[in-house]
């Protein structure tokens, strides 16, 4: 198990795979639903990859989608800039990838 997916457990945050629209020429990766909590991976994208692609997309879309959940739970504080916080996510998924799981 990736520490990712260890760490979502821990949390209670449920992680699966679904169908999550179309976006258009934006392509939405992974999307965290706070009301479940639960963080759902795109089955599109990860149906192109191998398996060592799908395993480090898992890792950091779960770890980016965390980020999100220890804002909601007020954890951490939410940045009111967007971007400042979808690049604080993508830091904290990097942080989580290279830790051993």
């Amino acid at each position: 198990m990736t520490t990712a997916l260890a760490l979502a457990s821990s949390y209670g945050v449920a992680v699966r795979f679904a169908e999550l629209g179309d976006w258009g020429d934006a392509e939405l990766r992974s999307e965290y639903d706070p009301s479940v909590p639960e963080i759902r991976l795109s089955r599109a994208v990860a149906s192109r990859l191998s398996e060592a692609q799908l395993e480090e997309f898992v890792a950091l879309a779960v770890g980016h989608e965390l980020y999100h959940h220890r804002e909601a739970i007020r954890e951490i504080p939410r940045l009111r800039d967007r971007a400042a916080r979808e690049s604080a996510a993508d830091g904290f998924a990097r942080t989580l990838l290279e830790r051993p799981s």
